[in-house]
């Protein structure tokens, strides 16, 4: 038995250094905004286009580029999304104007629905068949503890220095990824070689599949259920479960931890069985959700239901990876950068019906009830697809295009 499958390849350590930079610089920027407006003389709705400006982005490159290098091979793709995310990070440290500062938050955004795609493809690549959901999930790892350790480091960085430096960090934290990608993922083989010969043509095919389509549905309606009601969490906290407003940012590490433990079991137990760990994980967090609804007067619940929520919404991430990639079997590479497009439609589908049923004068619990509805079509989609997909059973997945681990 290779050492692939008995030990923790080093690759997947820098797939986790490289998404943890990335998911750094996709949220500290909302505890640093503040400081951004008042620096650049613009309005908090301007400054809020360097959040929702990167979100648009991250939804375009995940599909665009990801097909525009399907031939190229993928160590070498990762490491020029990794020169990509340095240098937009750079420009946003660097930035003398708020138009600066967009143009480097957008180019530092392209690389990031690229970079999960491919990333999750190649550590899945790493292991062997039985250990890739949670190979996906160590990856995936990186985006937790950014949120965990990165963000209150990152931001209290920047209140205390200057938002700039909170920048120069993440540069320092892409320059240390590009090096451990350099060196620990392997240079030859198939986890980290192009796309099939079929190419762009190839990629494209595995879009013609039933179960690719119910896959990024369930991945836009279940993920984003948990990321609408969370978009406005904040509201719920301080109006209806009555806690101080210095108590959130605290809360808010409890729900990181939650998204940390949640990725790791989810990535364990979907390796075990894809399809019971999806329907388990979407039909707990329907009942979380609800549950948090109805308990949300109450602090005590109210703090136990936040660790839960992002438990089992971050549980969805590593098998809602798999299930697509298993689909798109011969091709994954650009069905998996669609589905990290699909994470991104889901978090603003959810964030926008949340904002409708608070300007509809439903209470800040509304948007936990519309996240639960959401979640509860996803299962439902969910239940549809694996029917179908027992009527009609796809190839075994054991795609030679991620690598043969016991070689």
């Amino acid at each position: 038995m290779s050492q692939r499958t008995s030990a923790l390849p080093g690759g997947l350590i820098a797939l986790a250094i490289g998404a943890f930079g990335i998911g750094l610089t996709e949220f500290v920027i909302m505890g640093l905004l503040p400081q951004v407006a008042a620096d650049f003389a613009v309005t908090e709705s301007v400054a809020g286009w360097l959040i929702s400006g990167y979100a648009l982005s991250v939804a375009v490159g995940g599909v665009a580029l990801t097909a525009a290098v399907t031939r190229l091979r993928r160590k070498n793709v990762l490491l020029g999304l990794m020169v990509l995310f340095i240098a937009g990070n750079l420009v946003s440290a660097l930035a003398g104007d708020y138009a600066t500062m967009l143009a480097g938050r957008i180019v530092a955004a392209l690389c990031h629905g690229a970079f999960f795609g491919i990333g999750a493809v190649v550590a899945a690549g790493l292991v062997a068949p039985a250990r890739r959901a949670g190979a996906i999930a160590l990856m995936f790892a990186g985006l937790t503890t950014a949120n965990v350790l990165g963000v209150p480091f990152g931001t209290f960085l920047g209140q205390h220095l200057g938002w700039r430096a909170t920048f120069w960090a993440i540069t320092g934290v892409g320059v240390v990824a590009l090096i451990g990608l350099a060196l620990l993922v392997p240079g030859r083989g198939p986890a980290t070689d192009a796309a099939p010969a079929g190419g762009l043509r190839g990629e494209l095919r595995a879009f013609t599949r039933r179960q690719v389509w119910f896959s990024l549905v369930i991945t836009i309606l279940g993920f984003g259920g948990m990321f609408g009601a969370f978009t406005y969490i904040a509201y719920t906290l301080t109006e209806v479960s009555g806690f101080a407003t210095a108590t959130v940012p605290w809360l808010l590490v409890l729900f990181g931890v939650g998204l940390f433990a949640g990725n790791l079991a989810g990535g364990r137990a979907a390796d075990v069985s894809l399809s019971r760990t999806l329907v388990t994980v979407l039909a707990v967090l329907t009942v979380v959700l609800v549950g948090f609804a109805l308990a949300a007067t109450s602090p005590v619940l109210t703090v136990a239901a936040l660790l839960l929520m992002g438990a089992f919404g971050f549980a969805t991430v590593p098998p809602l990876q798999m299930r697509i990639m298993k689909y798109a079997h011969q091709a994954p590479t650009l069905a998996s950068g669609a589905n990290i497009a699909a994470f991104n439609v889901g978090n603003a589908l959810g964030a926008w019906i949340g904002g409708v049923t608070i300007s509809a004068g439903l209470g800040y619990t509304a948007p936990i009830w519309a996240g639960a509805a959401l979640t509860l079509l996803g299962l439902v989609v969910l239940l549809v697809a694996e029917r179908l997909a027992r009527r009609a059973p796809a190839r075994p997945a054991a795609p030679v295009e991620l690598v043969d681990a016991a070689a």
